[in-house]
């Protein structure tokens, strides 16, 4: 199916997830009507979706544009770009997934957990790759991130080039391969009709450190701790792990590591060659107490204060192999994602009621520092490409601002720039942009084993039974015979104490007892109606009395007797 917003020979550009937010990146390029998927990705949801394991894009634009599919071509396997993939998969027919280096491991290993899924194939792309579409040549530059085989994406389209940064910083001493800069200013120099460019840190003044100089700061902490480490950072952060099992190899301790990402990520960085670790270094479970607390290294999962993870067990006291001690040391190797702070906050403050050393990012020691880019390296990047139009992705709205008065610092004309929000359809040709509408694009919940059987009611219950409580009431009937078999009794769970409330209690069961009566006594007896009439009268009353409005359910066993 054609989209009608565009003209003929308009591109068509929008985001099914990643504008306004941080995560569920999915980005569409419509080229002569063709279209190319870059990234699947999920949300972590915040406090107020309660119960929700991630959020996801809507597909629907996709399903009905199956057919015109090419591929789903992936920058790098954070979560947040490749996490969506399974769902995406059960919803839409993708015919290739193309994808390099450790994501391809990454995609192949996440593939395997989720069995009711049949995975395309699997194309995997190196930095020197082209792929010819129609009217399109597909070419990637390698960028520098917090994870390995990060690659932008050239569109060489008749109209021009169009660059996708994906995630990047500028690191001009990186741990991994360096950056092709070269191939960035080749761009530039031929002309870069649109950039779409990673907008998380254009809030931020001055340097991102490099990733090297975070080694040395870790290696050098090391050196200097007597007890026991465990460190804490991302799983998919495979660079800064591999720095953690150096400096600890350096400090003649050993390796053990807990949390199910963490021990998923270094498998697969261990199978690529990202993760090396001498043999007789890295231990089981079992083999953790044989080992001097100063000969010993714990890495986990639980760096930004995820309630499950292994950190917070840890915290806790409830972790089944590890007891935190005093004299042990807990490093935070990584900064609160926004949101995330009070979680962190938590475990921290629970962290030092155990007697231990806790040591986070600042200024006495450079524990983390970011993968995305600062105000310099997105200027750098806007120099080198040059742009003619200007579209910033990858971030809340305040830094999509932000990056537009980057682009106009660096000689993109205001006019020239459009800020989107997610189903947006941006408008190109080689003289103009526009924003021509908008196609679907919501979130869609995963609960457990179901997608998106939770709405935005079932959310809002959540939160009212969170903070309201329950409150329900029993009746039994005999519609047949107009007759109330019992007093209504009633039930509260999170909302008052049943014991010591008895006269209160009592009123709720009177006035329902009083609703119920009416009701059967109508020529026309209909049970939603009471039900819904009982909710009505004790929603009124139970808020005069108490100023709460719990959740009301009225329970009708109707025994029509013959």
């Amino acid at each position: 199916m054609k989209n009608t917003l565009l003209k003929t020979d308009e591109i068509g550009i929008f985001s099914l997830g990643g504008l306004g937010e941080v995560g569920k990146n999915m980005y569409i390029y419509e080229i002569s009507d063709q279209i190319y998927i870059v990234d699947s990705g999920i949300l972590f949801p915040d406090d107020r979706l309660l119960g929700i394991d991630y959020v996801i894009p809507d597909y629907q634009y996709l399903i009905e544009n199956e057919e015109r599919i090419v591929g789903l071509f992936i920058t790098h396997a954070h979560e947040d770009h490749i996490g969506g993939i399974p769902y995406l998969l059960r919803k839409v027919k993708i015919p290739k997934i193309y994808a390099a280096g450790i994501a391809v491991d990454m995609i192949e290993h996440k593939l395997g957990e989720h069995k009711d899924v049949k995975s395309p194939q699997i194309e995997v792309f190196k930095a020197h790759y082209k792929y010819n579409f129609k009217d399109l040549e597909m070419s990637f530059i390698r960028l520098n991130h917090s994870i390995p085989d990060m690659f932008g994406i050239v569109f060489k389209t008749i109209h021009g080039n169009v660059f996708h940064t994906g995630d990047f910083k500028i690191d001009f001493t990186p741990v991994g391969p360096p950056a092709e800069y070269d191939k960035l200013a080749k761009i530039g120099a031929e002309g870069v009709l649109c950039l779409l460019s990673d907008s998380t840190n254009a809030e931020r003044e001055g340097l991102i450190e490099s990733d090297t100089k975070i080694g040395k700061s870790i290696n050098e902490l090391f050196s200097k701790i007597e007890g026991r480490i465990i460190i804490a950072t991302f799983s998919s952060n495979m660079y800064r792990v591999q720095q953690i099992i150096e400096a600890s190899i350096k400090n003649n301790r050993k390796i053990a590591v807990f949390g199910r990402s963490m021990e998923r990520a270094i498998e697969v960085g261990r199978q690529s060659g990202y993760i090396i670790i001498p043999k007789g270094f890295l231990l089981t479970e079992q083999e953790i107490t044989k080992v001097k607390d100063s000969e010993l290294t714990i890495i986990v999962t639980g760096s930004q204060g995820e309630p499950f993870a292994a950190l917070s067990r840890i915290a806790n006291g409830s972790h089944r192999q590890i007891k935190a001690h005093k004299g042990d040391t807990v490093i935070f190797s990584s900064s609160p994602i926004p949101g995330n702070q009070e979680g962190v906050n938590k475990t921290v403050n629970k962290l030092f009621r155990l007697d231990v050393e806790v040591i986070t990012h600042g200024p006495l020691a450079d524990t983390h520092t970011s993968g995305h880019g600062s105000q310099n390296d997105l200027k750098l990047m806007l120099s080198l490409t040059r742009p003619k139009f200007f579209i910033p992705m990858h971030g809340e709205h305040r830094m999509l601002k932000y990056h537009k008065n980057l682009a106009v610092d660096c000689g993109v004309k205001p006019e020239n720039i459009l800020i989107m929000d997610n189903g947006e359809v941006a408008a190109l040709t080689k003289d103009t942009i526009r924003l021509a509408g908008s196609v679907p694009a919501g979130d869609i919940y995963i609960d457990g084993t179901g997608i998106g059987d939770i709405g935005s009611a079932v959310i809002k219950e959540r939160k009212t039974l969170s903070e309201e409580g329950l409150f329900a009431v029993i009746i039994t009937i005999d519609s047949a015979n107009k007759k109330l078999i019992s007093e209504p009794s009633i039930v509260s769970r999170g909302f008052i104490y049943m014991r010591g409330n008895e006269e209160i209690t009592k009123e709720f069961a009177l006035l329902a007892h009083k609703v119920a009566k009416e009701e059967l006594n109508k020529k026309m007896f209909n049970e939603l109606n009471m039900k819904q009439r009982i909710i009505d009268t004790l929603q009124a009353k139970i808020h005069e009395l108490t100023l709460r409005n719990p959740v009301i359910i009225p329970i009708v066993s109707d025994l029509k007797s013959n």
